[in-house]
This record gives structure tokens, C-alpha cells and sequence, in this order.
């Protein structure tokens, strides 16, 4: 049985490496993974969507509408905006951010309100929290990415270690600890 997970955001804010977390963590577990290239203005500000599925076999990296086991957004309105790729009962792991798109920096638009209830008044299953201060709680607020990886790791029946040896694989040695840590945070372990 293939799972699909979308991880979107806006440009600049980690995607790569959260994907490339889940296909290396995923490929030690013994799946065969496929991991999409970005689509759409990997620039900063760009709306940026990449989609890693895995299974006993695969044979496409795309996800389409209604697909979604999970959809891992770093940002509120990136959430609404690809919520029609989850599945009836998937789940959307977001960050609370907002991350004005241009048409509100420009002022032809506003960012839109309570985003969280109107997708959870859809009946759908929503894990919210606020991933930049837990980021900066770690040490870098440029680990909001590692805290919403320690989120999803909640529902795999994958061990911590398992994680935190990917975390080690593919982030410079340097960041480890600072990830590590924001890795627990998301989790909820401290």
C-alpha cells in the first residue's frame, strides 16, 4: 500500500531538506520511495510543493487530487491552498506562520482569517502549532522544517532513533544538535 505525503510552503523555508529527510529515513526503513522535484517558484516567496511517496513498490512521484496521507504545510494559507489533495481521512501537520504571498504584500488582498477552524470545521483532522518558536527555541528559526518532522513522526510507526539517525545523515554536522533538538520539540518530547 502506497502513502503519499505533499510537504508545502513558500520558497526558502526548508522544503528541500524535509523531503530529502523523508526519503532517506524512508529507504533505511526498506521502502521503495519516490521523491518529486520542486514545483513552483523555489525563489523565496514562491509557492513550492514536493511530494515524496513510498511503499513495497512505486512507480510515480505524483500525488493527485484526494492522494494525500499527509500534507505537511509551512505555512496557514499553503495548507488551504493544496487541501484538496488529501484524502478523506488524511491529515494536514501545519505550521500556525503566515507568510504573506504578493497580492497582500502589494495590498491587493488580505491575508485570509481563521484559517485553522475553517479547514478543521471540514472535518478535517488539523495538527496546528506554532513550529518558528519552537524553531527558535532550538536555536535557528530556520528549523521550523525539522519541527514539523518531529510532528509527523508522531503518526509513523517508525522509531525516534530511526529519525534522528536522518536528521544526522542529511544535515551539515554542524546543525545536528540545534535539529536534533528541534526534532524533539516538534515531537512534543520536551
Amino acid at each position: 500500500m502506497t502513502k503519499n505525503i505533499m510537504i508545502v510552503g513558500v520558497g526558502g523555508q526548508g522544503s528541500l531538506l524535509a523531503s530529502k529527510l523523508l526519503g532517506h529515513l524512508l529507504l533505511t526503513e526498506g521502502y521503495d520511495v519516490k521523491v518529486s522535484e520542486v514545483h513552483g517558484m523555489s525563489q523565496r516567496g514562491g509557492s513550492v510543493v514536493t511530494y515524496v511517496r513510498f511503499g513495497e513498490k512505486v512507480y510515480s512521484p505524483i500525488i493527485d487530487k484526494g492522494e494525500a496521507d499527509f500534507i505537511v504545510s509551512f505555512e496557514k494559507l499553503e495548507a488551504a491552498r493544496w487541501i484538496e489533495y488529501l484524502k478523506p481521512d488524511g491529515r494536514i501537520v501545519v505550521n500556525t506562520q503566515e507568510i504573506d504571498p504578493m497580492p497582500v504584500i502589494i495590498g491587493s488582498a488580505s491575508y485570509p482569517e481563521n484559517l485553522i477552524d475553517k479547514m478543521e470545521n471540514l472535518d478535517i483532522k488539523v495538527d496546528a502549532m506554532d513550529c518558528l518558536s519552537l524553531a527558535e527555541q532550538a536555536g535557528s528559526a530556520k528549523a521550523v522544517n525539522i519541527v514539523l518532522m518531529g510532528r509527523l513522526s508522531k503518526y509513523f510507526d517508525i522509531s525516534e532513533e530511526a529519525w534522528k539517525n536522518a536528521i544526522r545523515a542529511c544535515v551539515p554536522a554542524k546543525f545536528v544538535e540545534i535539529n536534533l533538538k528541534a526534532f524533539d520539540l516538534g515531537r512534543g518530547n520536551i
